[in-house]
């Protein structure tokens, strides 16, 4: 082989192996740094012996659904629907990078902050393919007060699926109940290890490093082509932690 075309081709390997590792993201999540905050407090922290981002609502944020602040709304729907339409996003989003498909890994924890309604479960978790309006985003979140709940339907309802703002937890609930819904061993105020695997219109989230998925959606809303910003969620009730956060790209 010629060298010249040798060394050329090791020069373009490198080259594409080096932009493939610049899309991988990490944050160590002990600052609110690389994280635009919308309708959030960052605040750093040590929770359980390791260094944190503490992520509340502001003071004059109302709750957002499905929290049981939401549901104390006029015109609240007895099954706790009515509320959607009042709901406030609560988001830290990843600066400077857009996410189709791929992995995102992250360590959370939820817990209902002080004074929070019956209805607060600490719903915490990750929306990707968040869009420019902050509104529109797919995301898997947790329920971690119901995963020990000593009621089998509460238990049902620990992890969720949604993609907001038209397939809301209760929109999917009523439309196809247990579809994007699923149990899984969690307990409020206690780390939990996250994984979401995103292929186009299939999406996967992965808890405590299981091997098999927690919960399977393979109608993502956003569409095969869809994309956008990734985020840290979580609901205007909760008092949750995010630390190490990995967003690895597919393409």
């Amino acid at each position: 082989m010629n060298p010249l075309r040798l060394v050329l081709s090791v020069s373009i390997v490198a080259v594409a192996s080096g932009a493939l590792a610049a899309q991988e993201r990490r944050l160590p999540l002990d600052t609110a740094h690389g994280l635009a905050l919308h309708h959030a407090e960052a605040t750093p922290a040590t929770f359980k012996g390791r260094a944190a981002l503490r992520l509340t609502a502001p003071p004059a944020a109302p709750g957002s659904a499905p929290g049981a602040a939401a549901a104390k709304k006029k015109g609240a729907g007895k099954k706790g629907g009515g509320g959607e339409a009042a709901r406030t996003d609560h988001l830290a989003i990843v600066e400077g990078l857009e996410f189709a498909d791929g992995t995102i890994e992250v360590d959370i924890a939820g817990e209902p902050g002080a004074g929070a309604a019956g209805g607060a479960r600490g719903f915490v978790g990750i929306a990707f393919r968040v869009g420019a309006d902050r509104r529109t985003y797919d995301c898997f979140y947790l329920r971690p007060t119901n995963g020990r709940a000593e009621d089998q339907e509460r238990r049902n309802h620990t992890a969720q699926y949604v993609s907001h703002p038209a397939h809301t937890w209760f929109a999917l609930r009523e439309a196809t109940p247990s579809r994007y819904e699923s149990y899984v061993d969690i307990q409020p105020a206690e780390w939990i290890r996250v994984k979401i695997v995103v292929a186009g219109d299939k999406a996967r989230l992965f808890v405590n490093n299981a091997e098999q998925p927690t919960l399977i959606v393979n109608d993502v809303k956003t569409g095969a082509t869809g994309k956008g910003a990734v985020a840290l969620w979580f609901e205007g009730s909760t008092v949750a932690h995010f630390a190490n956060l990995r967003v690895i790209p597919a393409r």
